[in-house]
């Protein structure tokens, strides 16, 4: 049975216990996995180990890259990793790029690489990806973890479907048998997502709609699992889903909005509306987002693990 996080203020304590939740908390659940990482860093470090160390390329100043990068950094501090973030200018030529990548690549103490998307448009971004060393890609975009992944081999998943399928784990959504449907098919989140969720353990009947889907309203309103990865503002609406289906908003946009910063983050899922229909949904910001995080220090782990045969 998993085990699900609630907080109960006249104990003013947060406790476990096996009951239904509506919200997939992400932030919550990101925190605990995090806090159990930091604890087995500070074991691995009192054996006299070094640190695990994760580095991350950031080519031009993209509002939200900045942002994210900024907050893997924190993460990083937090569990107690090296970090390296390297700075780009956004006129960096793709050759300088793949130099900072291949003296990265042959950096024996450097256990995960990132280079953080969307490059600049001169820039080739897979052959970014291509070039990176496969057993530091914990992104999981290298064409040969994507490869194991498709044949069920142990591999570097994507972070994002990683802290997708995490979540539902956690949370206990039960996937054997159900109906999925994935909205969208990127090589970074929907295709990865629909063999994750179609893979022994998991066991769905998964369906993948996208941009020329007809009608994808027939196909999400006999689901028991819509995973949402198409970047479009409130895309799904309640009339689109089933009572009692479960809701994985993985999108997240900046919106225009007349406030301090001047803008509001919205999901790829009609929020306020699918929660009265839904039985879980991930909330946006909040949700899939910490996850993916989450799901990067994993990798990197695993890769300082590989590497000191721990």
């Amino acid at each position: 049975m998993k085990l699900y996080a609630t907080l109960h203020n006249s104990h003013n304590m947060l406790y476990f216990c096996p009951q239904m939740t509506k919200i997939l908390d992400g932030k919550a659940l990101a925190l605990t996995l995090r806090s159990k990482v930091k604890e087995e860093v500070a074991v691995l470090r009192e054996a006299g180990h070094r640190a695990p160390h994760l580095a991350a390329i950031l080519v031009g100043q993209d509002g939200a890259s900045m942002t994210y990068v900024n907050s893997k950094e924190k993460d990083c501090q937090y569990v107690g990793f090296e970090s390296s973030v390297y700075r780009l200018s956004a006129d960096t030529t793709e050759k300088d790029l793949l130099s900072k990548i291949e003296a990265i690549n042959t950096d024996k103490n450097v256990d995960g690489l990132i280079v953080q998307l969307p490059v600049p448009k001169h820039i080739d971004a897979t052959k970014i990806t291509e070039s990176i060393n496969p057993d530091i890609d914990v992104d999981g975009f290298h064409t040969l973890n994507v490869g194991k992944l498709t044949i069920d081999e142990d591999t570097y998943i994507s972070a994002t479907p990683f802290g997708v399928i995490m979540l539902l784990e956690e949370y206990g959504i039960e996937t054997r048998g159900k109906h999925c449907v994935v909205i969208g098919r990127s090589n970074i989140v929907g295709r990865p997502m629909s063999i994750l969720m179609s893979q022994g353990g998991r066991d769905s009947t998964v369906t993948v709609c996208h941009r020329h889907t007809h009608d994808i309203r027939e196909f999400t309103k006999t689901a028991d699992i819509v995973i949402v990865a198409v970047g479009i503002p409130e895309f799904l609406k309640a009339s689109m889903v089933k009572e009692g289906a479960t809701i994985i908003d993985v999108g997240i946009t900046r919106v225009d909005a007349d406030n301090k910063r001047g803008y509001v983050l919205k999901g790829d899922v009609e929020y306020a509306s699918v929660k009265e229909k839904c039985s879980a949904i991930t909330p946006v910001p909040g949700g899939v987002g910490p996850m993916t995080r989450y799901g990067l220090l994993h990798n990197t782990l695993k890769s300082y693990k590989k590497k000191l045969n721990l």
